[in-house]
């Protein structure tokens, strides 16, 4: 994953022999970032349970940087494993979480035990071992079906689901955390990441992911209700450069909550044309089901706290994003 060019030094210049800690960091997004820390010169720590993932990429990573990248496979609720991985981080991206507003639904339980207990775990861990800042995978469901657009993180939250609930308590335990203990704390509400290395293997896979399995195999995408809702859809690259300015900030970031999203929005219906015209099935029809519970009708970032704080700016159209995204979902099928 390439990294804008101005901005490579400057993160070059904090994380080159950064340890830090990343919780998922098996996972999609994770996967992804550890790419980019291990580009940049940290020595990476990963703690994943493998519930979602697998350890393919990161073993991948391990054979190449032995030194640099250490996995400890286990559970955010175990907090011998979660100790024995945070030793000695700087830094603490926690990335860890039950990643699915419809599974939820389905695991309301497990999903506040993941996210929500899981979280006060990791920043109890990071407190012990002194870390400098904790940067939180937030989510833009915490806004629910508030319909002022863009969404600006001064609005009300207004949870729909279990996940979106457990994402908002994370956020509070992060300001909590700021305020009881010192503790530098940001949590970033993600819009909608999509890219490569996204499964399209479970009923509760991620839209684009899923699209892009269904028009290479020649069959329609399947849209949950009428396809008129909207979404801010951000390439995983752009997911990963706020999260690695949100570590190397040097601002206070006290409990600081800012979305990262590209503040273009598009209908899923336009979305399931768009990729049928990239993957070279643009006859190929979407077909439509009943929605689903806690899904929220639109979602559109504004990005400018992110972009005054932290200097993001997202860097890929959402066309160049599709493109990379269905290239690497067709080596997938030919390699199979």
């Amino acid at each position: 994953m390439r990294l804008p060019a101005d901005k490579v030094n400057k993160l070059r210049g904090f994380y080159e022999g950064r340890r830090v800690l990343v919780t998922g960091g098996a996972g999609f997004i994770g996967g992804h970032l550890c790419d980019a820390l291990v580009s940049l010169g940290a020595t990476v720590a990963v703690i994943d349970d493998l519930s979602n993932s697998t350890v393919e990429h990161l073993a991948s990573l391990i054979e190449v940087e032995s030194e640099r990248i250490r996995f400890v496979q286990g559970s955010i609720l175990d907090d011998e494993a979660v100790a024995d991985a945070a030793e000695g981080a700087q830094t603490v991206f926690h990335l860890a979480a039950l990643g699915s507003v419809p599974k939820s639904i389905d695991y309301p339980q497990r999903t506040w035990s993941v996210n929500a207990t899981g979280t006060v775990r990791i920043l109890e861990a990071a407190r012990n071992c002194k870390a400098e800042r904790v940067v939180f995978a937030a989510s833009s469901s915490v806004y629910g079906d508030d319909p002022r657009m863009p969404r600006v993180e001064t609005l009300p939250t207004t949870p729909m689901s279990p996940y979106a609930a457990s994402k908002l308590a994370g956020e509070v335990l992060l300001a909590v955390w700021a305020r009881c203990y010192g503790l530098s704390t940001v949590s970033l509400r993600y819009f909608n990441i999509f890219g490569p290395r996204q499964s399209a293997d479970s009923a509760y896979a991620a839209v684009v992911a899923v699209f892009a399995r269904k028009l290479i195999a020649g069959e329609s995408p399947v849209i949950y209700g009428d396809g008129r809702q909207t979404r801010d859809f951000t390439y995983v690259a752009d997911a990963v450069l706020g999260t690695l300015l949100a570590g190397a900030s040097g601002q206070e970031l006290q409990g600081a909550v800012m979305n990262i999203g590209t503040g273009r929005a598009m209908s899923v219906t336009q979305l399931a044309r768009l990729m049928a015209e990239r993957a070279g099935r643009p006859t190929l029809q979407p077909t439509y089901e009943p929605e689903r519970r806690g899904d929220v009708k639109h979602s559109l970032a504004d990005f400018s706290a992110a972009r005054e704080t932290l200097g993001f700016e997202p860097t890929a159209s959402i066309e160049e994003g599709l493109d990379e995204t269905i290239k690497w979902c067709r080596s997938v099928v030919a390699q199979s």
